[in-house]
Parts: C-alpha cells; sequence; structure tokens
C-alpha cells in the first residue's frame, strides 16, 4: 500500500472545530484528487459523517482524514495542514509527488 497522506495537528484542531460548530462531533475530512484546475489535478477537501467501504483513513488528535483508493496514488506520503496566513485561512497540502503546482497552490501536476 502507499504510504497514506498525514494530517497534521493544526488540520485536525480545525476539523474537529468545524464539527463543534455545526454540532456534529466525528465529522471526518474527505481528502480527494480531481482532475482539472490550473496544473491538470486540483485538490477537494468535504467533512463526511461516515467513511466508504474501501476508504483509506488517517487519524490525527483524535479526527479521521478520509482518501479514496484512486485518489491515494497521487497524495502518497503527503501532508495536509490547516495554515492562517493574513487574508486567508485554508487546507494545505505539501505533496512530494507533484511536479509542479499552481500560485494558489490548490491544483498540481504529476
Amino acid at each position: 500500500m502507499d504510504t497514506p497522506p498525514r494530517l497534521t495537528p493544526a488540520a485536525a484542531a480545525r476539523v474537529a472545530a468545524i464539527a463543534a460548530r455545526q454540532g456534529k462531533p466525528g465529522l471526518m475530512l474527505r481528502l480527494a484528487v480531481d482532475g482539472g484546475g490550473c496544473a491538470g489535478f486540483q485538490y477537494r477537501f468535504g467533512l463526511e459523517a461516515a467513511p466508504a467501504a474501501e476508504d483509506v483513513t488517517v487519524e490525527t488528535d483524535g479526527v479521521t482524514m478520509l482518501i479514496d483508493p484512486d485518489s491515494l496514488p497521487f497524495v502518497a506520503g503527503a501532508e495536509v495542514d490547516y495554515v492562517e496566513k493574513i487574508g486567508a485561512a485554508a487546507f494545505e497540502v505539501r505533496n512530494p509527488n507533484a511536479a509542479s503546482g499552481c500560485g494558489c497552490g490548490s491544483s498540481f501536476s504529476v
């Protein structure tokens, strides 16, 4: 199996805060890769209540991240972080598989 991506404590804390604010403890972060974006592939994030049968799961500080088997090769070994910068806050993927990326960081090529 490919090495699953890692969820940082900051990203886990953000998911937990969103789940608590929505009154839905236990929500899980979904990381998927879709075709598109300005560099060829783009990351897609979502929140889900339960994993699909084939999902790979990664847990950090009690928060689970879900990755579907089709996306896993594109994000194997990556790190998902939550970053706050002046004027913006977002989940950010540091992906060792990406040959290049776009300026906004939401798409990449392999």
